[in-house]
């Protein structure tokens, strides 16, 4: 893309580049919410990672669960679409439902829990918390931006 400034030659100006992610609010029959703990910050979040290129979103959500917790999941609907404005990054999150497996921490992770939405909301940033809580509200897809620690607000 070219923009042409008064007076001056034509400026070559860059598409902005955004990565995407995927994560999967994982609901057990009783409420509770998977989380693990980040082996790289030791931050509590849920589980999810960039989108391969190969992927449906709903694929990768599937793998990125199953690689950071041993937890099989059925996707079921897109809740929100986060964007962190510093970073570029867009994070699809969808409701999932156990399938299989057994929750095991990985080389990504240290920890592997089923948290209340009380104990989200104490262990996780803002920015991870909200993105559980929209999942079970039953409203949404929520679309949200934040800076990489808090909420943007709406104008």
């Amino acid at each position: 893309m070219l923009m042409y400034m008064s007076n001056s030659a034509p400026v070559a100006r860059s598409t902005p580049r955004h990565s995407v992610s995927v994560a999967g609010v994982v609901v057990r029959d009783d409420g509770r919410l998977l989380a693990i703990r980040r082996a790289d910050n030791g931050a509590w979040e849920l589980p999810g990672g960039v989108l391969e290129l190969v992927e449906t979103p709903e694929d990768g959500v599937r793998r990125e669960v199953l690689e950071e917790t041993g937890i099989h999941v059925e996707v079921d609907r897109l809740t929100g679409v986060y964007k962190n404005i510093v970073a570029g990054v867009v994070a699809l999150v969808f409701r999932c439902k156990v399938s299989g497996g057994v929750e095991r921490v990985s080389d990504e992770t240290t920890a592997v829990q089923w948290l209340t939405p009380e104990e989200v909301s104490e262990r996780m940033s803002e920015v991870y918390a909200i993105r559980l809580l929209d999942a079970v509200d039953g409203g949404g897809p929520h679309v949200r931006s934040h800076d990489g620690r808090r909420l943007l607000k709406v104008h």
